[in-house]
């Protein structure tokens, strides 16, 4: 049987990792509310960074709602502020 395709994650370089590290950090400093474009994903995931870990690669948001939402690092396209 033929295995489906997975459409493969794009290639950053090491600036655009760089930039989206420092906007996270940033975030995580100031407490601020974010928006992250996720590889994978339809939805955007929106909230306030409650961890980064770095062991693991995954950064915990703490959605409106309560719940936390693992994000991979490597999967975070953009990081944006909400406009409303």
């Amino acid at each position: 049987m033929a295995k489906a395709k997975v459409a493969k994650r794009p290639t950053r370089d090491e600036f655009v990792l760089e930039e989206i590290g420092n906007q996270l950090s940033e975030a995580k400093q100031e407490n601020s509310e974010i928006v992250l474009t996720v590889w994978g994903r339809q939805e955007s995931v929106r909230g306030i960074i409650a961890t980064m870990d770095s062991r693991t690669g995954r950064v915990h948001i703490q959605t409106s709602n309560g719940e936390i939402d693992k994000v991979p690092f490597m999967d975070i396209m953009k990081v944006e502020y909400p406009r409303d």
